[in-house]
């Protein structure tokens, strides 16, 4: 063990911090200091993973990683078939990437009811459909196991829309869609969900793959597309342009131009705005390091001033100003390392306290979910604790150099 960290241990554990008059207020407004900023910095990263994780999630849900969809289809709204053969099956659920393939239609049209009416995207699912999502957010009713050769006059919509129209569990709704002239279709209310997410709430109604099918008038293997889950989001932009490729390179007999997109792509706006939140994310982290590094500094001051008389008798035993620098920058981790623990502890509180709690709550019109959501994520945790302590040093290294200022001889004048 050094010189340095030995007297140090023993300034922090020893008796002599009884007598710190001065510094003891300013040790404990440094290590608070440390403390506070560190459990900022670690709510608001695990609020910003989680509710960017969360908004990502619900995006997904409704419309996997990756669309595979007709190239001329120039709106969301327009559908175009895709012919989905034994051959295109084979290229996407051969992929490493993929996970699921399931296929789906759409069609644009319209609610009416007694003394109201709402514009809708009906959307078709088949038996291979991934039912997880939209399972976990079902507030009444069932999710029917949709067929792609029978209809089943049943649909699922959400909260949002059954509130807007009154509706309920159990009603026959009137659905119109316009194409070469008006068709309608009588539904009924099989189930309603709520995602908050309120694009999608206001806009779909899912029902079974064969009755968009008629709707659009297509036949045989036709679809409006298909959506694809990943394994890994990290491959998302790879994935999208490697299967775009393979799509491009493949002959298609029906004489369609398939195209690949992901949710990212679908919903620049969305992202945009979630890629705004990482900014917030450096701005907190820098401005709670200049904080508690700065409450350090000064407690460093004080220390150093308080301790004139001990820095010129070691001065005179020779000691050397590296020594005695490190002495100081030692002391300093110490109370580094007490209000990083108290931050971690405040942190990690909080954390589990929102997460199983749900305390604080947010508007789910603005927000897309009713809740404040939280995410842990180790590395982000060990890489804040890291990047405090070495920022917190690294900002003590200058105002250390004061020792060197300080000479026996003047020293003995505080005595």
């Amino acid at each position: 063990m050094s010189l340095a960290l030995f007297i140090a241990r023993r300034i922090y554990k020893g008796s002599d911090t009884s007598g710190m008059q001065v510094s003891r207020p300013a040790v404990w407004i440094a290590m608070l200091g440390i403390a506070i900023g560190l459990a900022v910095m670690l709510m608001a990263v695990s609020v910003i993973v989680g509710f960017k994780s969360e908004v990502r999630d619900k995006i997904v849900g409704f419309g996997a990683h990756l669309q595979v969809s007709n190239l001329n289809a120039t709106t969301f709204y327009e559908s175009l078939p895709v012919t989905v053969d034994s051959a295109l099956w084979c290229v996407l659920t051969n992929d490493a990437d993929i996970s699921h393939v399931q296929r789906y239609s759409t069609k644009a049209g319209m609610i009416k009811t007694a003394d109201a009416f709402q514009g809708v995207l009906l959307k078709g699912i088949g038996p291979e459909y991934d039912y997880g999502f939209l399972k976990a957010h079902l507030r009444e009713g069932e999710f029917p196991q949709f067929s792609d050769t029978a209809s089943s006059n049943k649909v699922v919509l959400s909260q949002a829309l059954a509130d807007k129209l009154k509706l309920k569990l159990g009603d026959k709704i009137d659905t119109y869609f316009f194409q070469e002239n008006i068709r309608a279709r009588r539904l009924l209310i099989a189930g309603i969900f709520q995602t908050d997410l309120s694009e999608y709430d206001n806009l779909f109604l899912i029902t079974d793959l064969y009755t968009v099918n008629r709707l659009n008038q297509w036949t045989g293997g036709q679809v409006g597309g298909l959506e694809l889950t990943l394994h890994d989001y990290s491959h998302l932009e790879e994935a999208t342009w490697r299967i775009g490729d393979q799509l491009q390179k493949r002959d298609c007999d029906a004489g369609e131009e398939l195209c690949v997109r992901n949710i990212e792509q679908l919903n620049p706006a969305i992202f945009a705005w979630l890629s705004i939140l990482d900014v917030n994310i450096w701005v907190i982290l820098a401005l709670m390091i200049g904080v508690a590094g700065f409450t350090m500094i000064s407690g460093l001051l004080i220390l150093i001033i308080e301790h004139t008389s001990m820095i010129g008798l070691l001065k005179s035993l020779g000691a050397d100003n590296r020594t005695i620098r490190h002495l100081f920058l030692w002391f300093s981790v110490f109370l580094i390392g007490k209000g990083m623990l108290w931050g971690n502890i405040i942190g990690l509180v909080f954390y589990f306290v929102q997460r199983y709690g749900g305390v604080f709550r947010l508007d789910p019109s603005t927000y897309y979910m009713d809740t404040v959501p939280v995410a842990f994520n180790l590395w982000f945790f060990l890489l804040l604790n890291v990047g405090t302590l070495l920022a917190s040093v690294g900002m003590l290294i200058g105002p250390s150099y004061l020792i060197t200022r300080i000479r026996p001889a003047d020293s003995m004048r505080y005595e």
